[in-house]
């Protein structure tokens, strides 16, 4: 029987710890999409104890806690840092099979150097082992940053954003980090949410004058991504269901546009309409600056609307949705290929149903401006588990180009997250280690050890244009 979490964890053969040892072990991460805080990376404060660092704002860990029964209070409540730490270890024994056992012992292992499994019995040792450990020092937002060996991380921020902290960051010499913004026009997007009509008030502030029709929306936007650009940024990300398709004139986009103003509702069609029209006009402004937009597809959000109420959105109430998404996704790429304004593009399925519908819409649009232009997107969110990233990654074997895939992210708000990229490069290797021990691809254990680093790192600095 193999020990827990040793050095070979998940290498399973000669070929994939030959590999991993080569290509990955000691690669440096780009995390090109991720929740950190530019705030907290320049404020760079001292966590206070394990559980500040550690349980919040991580809705993972949240919603393992909530199916465990856990009351409400230890979760989001206010219960001690410490009884919150007890209530996580005691969960952590029944959550065989999850990805946070695997994340939580590889955490404690390269942050802590505790080998010990967190449960019950070892709780009270493990909270005062990582509080002496924290007080000593090496656990700020930069420390733990530089110390996972990331060399930049595009954040996630709203169009109307000063990008503030980007400015203080970039000035900063002392970090050697790039922490770059990533323009998120979700809420433009959101024409039919209720915090539509605060989000164009907060634009107006940052354009200094006032929106009153659609028109004026797209060049208050494109000033937007002008200014983004400016500060270094080089991707969008925008979340949605679906893909909508749906042709509108300009009269009628601004009659849709005026009416979300005024607080009416709008059918599907206007808001498929404004969207189409939207996502094209804001895909061609990345296309023209070189951005990567990527596409989060298939989440269906904020399902419990009592816990809404309370808590807020990101607090573990989200899901998957089922919506079918070809028809829509394909006609929106075809209609800005058709005018050579296709940005390089990143399509991420949260439904793995999607998983052979996203690896297959890659090769209508590849081209050799770029190679791999039209991306699939890591494993993601509730896929980001062992069996969901071999899923992802043999599909897009399968039906792609696994060789010139940009790898994987964090998608994560939590400065310890960074083992989830060494979990993602023993899960390729192991993979690709299966397949040469079973004679399916040669030993060539010089190409694969490169591909590795590639698909670990070098794939996603050249796509994303990165310095460093």
């Amino acid at each position: 029987m193999k020990k827990f979490m040793d050095k070979d964890f998940l290498l399973t053969t000669k070929t994939a710890k030959e590999i991993y040892k080569r290509g990955a072990e000691k690669t440096p991460i780009f995390d090109w999409h991720c929740h950190l805080s530019p705030q907290e990376i320049y404020e760079n404060k001292k966590p206070k104890d394990i559980a500040q660092l550690w349980l919040a704002g991580d809705h993972y860990k949240w919603r393992a806690m909530r199916s465990c029964g856990v009351p409400e209070d230890y979760i989001t409540g206010r219960k001690s840092g410490h009884d919150k730490f007890l209530k996580y270890a005691e969960i952590m024994p029944y959550c065989i099979g999850n990805p946070l056992y695997h994340w939580t012992h590889l955490e404690l292992q390269r942050y802590f150097g505790i080998t010990e499994t967190l449960s019950p019995e070892t709780a009270e040792s493990i909270w005062k082992k990582c509080n002496e450990k924290i007080k000593a020092g090496g656990f700020t937002p930069r420390e733990l940053i530089e110390k996972s060996n990331v060399v930049c991380v595009c954040t996630t921020d709203d169009p109307a954003d000063t990008l503030e902290y980007h400015k203080k960051l970039k000035a900063d010499k002392s970090f050697k980090c790039k922490v770059l913004p990533a323009f998120r026009p979700d809420k433009a997007l959101g024409i039919d949410s209720p915090a539509f009509h605060p989000w164009v008030a907060a634009l107006e502030k940052a354009v200094s004058r006032e929106i009153t029709s659609y028109s004026e929306l797209k060049k208050a936007l494109a000033e937007r991504i002008e200014f983004f650009d400016k500060t270094g940024c080089c991707a969008s990300d925008q979340a949605l269901a679906y893909i909508p398709f749906a042709e509108a004139t300009a009269r009628e986009l601004e009659s849709v546009f005026k009416k979300a103003l005024a607080g009416k509702p709008l059918t599907v069609d206007e808001t498929d309409k404004y969207r189409t029209d939207l996502l094209r006009f804001l895909a061609a402004e990345y296309h023209s600056r070189g951005w990567v937009m990527e596409l989060h597809i298939g989440a269906m959000r904020n399902n419990n609307s009592r816990m809404f109420q309370k808590l807020g959105a990101d607090t573990g109430f989200d899901s998957i949705n089922d919506c079918q998404i070809a028809e829509g996704l394909s006609r929106f790429m075809d209609s800005l290929e058709a005018v050579g304004k296709l940005p390089k593009t990143v399509l991420f399925t949260l439904n793995p149903k999607d998983n052979y519908v996203l690896g297959t819409m890659l090769g209508n649009f590849q081209s050799s401006e770029q190679a791999g232009k039209i991306q699939f997107g890591s494993a993601w969110w509730f896929n980001d588990n062992y069996d969901g990233m071999r899923a992802q990654l043999t599909a897009l074997a399968n039906l792609g180009v696994l060789g010139k895939f940009v790898g994987m992210i964090t998608d994560s708000r939590s400065f310890l997250s960074y083992p989830r990229h060494e979990y993602f490069r023993r899960i390729l290797c192991e993979l690709i280690g299966d397949w040469v021990e079973e004679g399916k691809y040669p030993e060539n254990i010089k190409f694969l050890s490169g591909l590795v680093e590639d698909v670990s790192f070098g794939n996603a600095k050249n796509y994303f244009n990165l310095k460093v």
